[in-house]
């Protein structure tokens, strides 16, 4: 009995680090939620970016939990809601896009630009595909039974990686205000984080490419 509960001890750890490993691989790399925390930790630093860390850290673990409670059943019972995602996802993106590209100069942030509110970061997950395709992903894999105490582990995993993300990306941002002081530079920069989060759409919009 013993060596069972410590042979199921070991697996349960060795999950939960293909879990962790998981976790912090997908949300690190490049995507919607990186390319704007970097691009709002050049234009407003990172005291003001607090809150749209806090908003994909927190939006992000709510939504694997929805999607591990059955939310993906309303789209297999209505098509229709999964298209609607679809275009309100690329819309909502372009308009985003749109804002960084003409965001303010660092010098000019406290007037004439505003990053994401926490509520605007927590919201955009639900039309992020890259999150969309997270959270499915981990709960198809490491909750495959549903159980509740499963998806909060999945869920509570995704807090401590986006702490690593969200600060890493923000940070890097910041730290390029020092060579993007010029206008044109950063403005150059602006265009060119919006141009990146645009191509983050190629996925959708031709899945197959």
């Amino acid at each position: 009995m013993h060596h069972l509960r410590h042979k199921i001890a070991a697996m349960t750890v060795e999950l939960y680090s293909a879990l962790f490993t998981f976790a912090l691989v997908t949300v690190i790399t490049p995507g919607p939620n990186n390319l704007m925390l970097m691009a709002s930790g050049a234009n407003f630093g990172f005291r003001r970016t607090v809150p749209h860390m806090l908003g994909i850290g927190l939006g992000m673990p709510v939504m694997v939990v929805m999607v591990g409670i059955g939310i993906m059943q309303i789209f297999d019972r209505w098509p229709m809601s999964y298209t609607i995602l679809k275009v309100a996802s690329v819309a909502y993106l372009l308009y985003l896009a749109w804002r960084i590209a003409n965001s303010a100069a660092p010098k000019n942030a406290e007037a004439g630009g505003k990053p994401l509110t926490f509520l605007q970061s927590a919201a955009f997950q639900w039309v992020n595909p890259k999150a969309w395709t997270m959270a499915l992903s981990a709960i198809t894999l490491y909750a495959t039974s549903r159980d509740l105490t499963a998806v909060l582990w999945v869920a509570g995993t995704y807090v401590m990686v986006s702490c690593v993300s969200t600060t890493s990306w923000t940070v890097l941002g910041q730290q390029m205000r020092r060579i993007l002081k010029n206008q044109t530079r950063l403005k150059t920069f602006n265009i060119t984080m919006a141009l990146l989060l645009v191509a983050t759409l190629i996925p959708v919009l031709w899945p197959n490419t």
